[in-house]
């Protein structure tokens, strides 16, 4: 058991850090349960999106999310899942296609007064 205050502290976040992220690992379950018991497109949709909810906190990696969800998406294929524009597009809409030019800054050019 910690003594320092900041210590105790550090132990109750992790307990509580610790709890979410089970809790998000036991919804992706439940969501990849539900899609392999029943495979359609929304069951599909929303075991994606449980990925990539994971992904964005930091809970499992980029590229492990992507190779589940392209396993989802072959496990769809095979069950003849009529897959939606919108499951289709979900995917791509994550990528950018085009990279946004960074704002100009306004800088204010102050003439240099000669020297006497």
């Amino acid at each position: 058991m910690p003594i320092i205050k900041s210590a105790k502290k550090a132990a109750r976040q992790a307990e509580k850090r610790t709890e979410h992220n089970q809790q998000i690992k036991k919804d992706i379950k439940a969501a990849l349960k539900a899609f392999r018991k029943n495979p359609s497109a929304k069951t599909l949709a929303k075991a994606q999106s449980e990925y990539d909810k994971a992904v964005k906190k930091d809970l499992i990696k980029k590229n492990t999310a992507a190779r589940r969800k392209a396993k989802l998406h072959e496990i769809a294929k095979a069950a003849n899942v009529k897959l939606t524009k919108k499951t289709v597009e979900s995917k791509a809409a994550k990528e950018p296609t085009t990279k946004k030019k960074p704002a100009a800054k306004k800088t204010e050019s102050k003439a240099k007064a000669p020297k006497k």
